[in-house]
């Protein structure tokens, strides 16, 4: 585009006004109708993406299922830092019969329970003897149930008292807080989630691996074949893409599981006897054989695109000045290949980290991957900020990987097709 502060001030259109103003107001036109080409589809990313992952980020730091429903207490909680006296459990018999009366007991319960296994059930129980509750509170509270003078638990009442808290993204780091406000190591039995992250990503990198090892020869073979049989075989390889992806999973519990297609054969063959049949559905073997299946496709398009403009001619002028098959490959094709290596590598292992129904359907007890423990607490445990503080440190840790590959490879040579 023309650069307008180099037009001579005394050039003029043929209506008389001056050249320079004339070039802005065309531009800038034309930038308003570019934005609003776009305008749609900003709208569309804006409220189909970014609104739900700021609400998803939000909702990883926000309950307020206790301070919106016991005031009294919240209250007192923020003027008063010591050991809760008779005013506390005063506000806390108010609280507790009002929020029996609004049938928002069990919310509260629910969320301190996030944090203290076992309490819902007492302040369910409470609430339903919260209208005989007479001073002194103390002891109406302690007759009620014993468990009200434990300091742990006004402990972490005090810590649900505020609405903002990171306690669900410690909790997703399997760490907790202590009495006394310190970050400590979760019970043993509640160390979960750790271990769940290492075993994704541990999982995707083993796919990516055997994604390349699978997809780099298919790719090379169908961009050294002439276009006739590369097309052709190119429909093997988009064929399964196309199909159902319910479809393709099941088809691999029907090949895979015991008294399946692949055990029976190796039964038939002698290879393997009735009680040595091997074990390869809903397990990890079965997750890691159903997702590099699916996700090969998605290796073999970007290394295709890279490898067909590579011209033949390369490699036999390394032959030929005295390279061996290996060192031509080594230092001609192979570098040349590193973009869709690149692009392939990252796009696997990325959906293979949020991958969902095949861990769902064929990964059993210990081929579940973190994916399928946030929909748990989305649909089962229904405790969604957990659920969002999970997804906000796996969106964390892609976008980390994101970054590291632009900044080792460059994102400017990710090649996609």
């Amino acid at each position: 585009m023309a650069d307008t502060t180099a037009l001579s001030p005394g050039l003029t259109t043929a209506d008389g006004r001056p050249l320079k103003s004339a070039l802005t107001r065309a531009q800038g036109k034309a930038r308003r109708r570019a934005f609003l080409l776009v305008l749609p589809l900003l709208g569309f990313v804006l409220l189909t993406f970014i609104l739900p992952i700021g609400q998803m980020l939000h909702r990883s730091v926000f309950n307020d299922g206790f301070s919106k429903n016991m005031p009294q207490l919240t209250e007192w909680f923020g003027q008063n830092a010591g050991a809760p006296d008779e005013a506390a459990f005063a506000a806390l018999a108010a609280d507790i019969t009002a929020s029996a009366a609004a049938k928002t007991i069990g919310v509260v319960g629910t969320r301190v329970n996030y944090e203290m296994s076992g309490t819902r059930s007492l302040f369910t129980s409470t609430g339903r003897k919260a209208k005989d509750f007479t001073p002194p509170y103390r002891e109406a509270l302690l007759a009620a149930d014993a468990k009200w003078g434990d300091p742990a638990l006004w402990s972490t009442m005090r810590q649900v008292g505020r609405a903002y808290s990171p306690n669900f993204f410690l909790a997703a780091l399997d760490l907790a807080r202590a009495e006394d406000g310190s970050i400590i190591r979760a019970p043993e039995e509640r160390r979960v989630y750790v271990m769940l992250f290492v075993r994704t990503f541990v999982i995707a990198g083993l796919i990516t691996v055997l994604c390349l090892v699978l997809g780099f020869p298919i790719a090379h073979l169908l961009a050294t074949l002439p276009l006739r049989y590369s097309n052709l075989l190119m429909i093997l390889v988009l064929l399964p893409f196309w199909t159902s992806l319910l479809v393709r999973t099941t088809s691999w519990i029907v090949l895979l599981q015991s008294q399946g297609v692949v055990n029976n054969t190796l039964v038939a063959t002698g290879i393997l006897t009735d009680q040595t049949r091997i074990q390869m559905i809903y397990n990890q073997l079965g997750t890691i054989i159903a997702m590099t299946h699916i996700l090969l496709p998605f290796m073999i398009l970007p290394l295709y695109s890279v490898m067909r403009p590579i011209p033949p001619s390369y490699v036999r002028a390394a032959r030929s000045l005295g390279a061996s098959s290996w060192t031509a490959f080594r230092r001609i094709y192979l570098p040349q290949t590193l973009p869709g290596i690149g692009a392939g590598a990252l796009l696997v292992f990325i959906l293979g980290v949020g991958y969902y129904i095949t861990p769902a359907l064929v990964g059993g007890a210990t081929g579940q991957l973190i994916s399928n423990l946030i929909a748990f607490h989305m649909q089962d445990s229904l405790n969604w900020s957990l659920a969002a503080a999970l997804a906000a440190l796996l969106l964390g840790c892609v976008l980390l990987l994101y970054w590291l590959y632009d900044r080792l490879v460059g994102i400017d040579n990710l090649k996609l097709g």
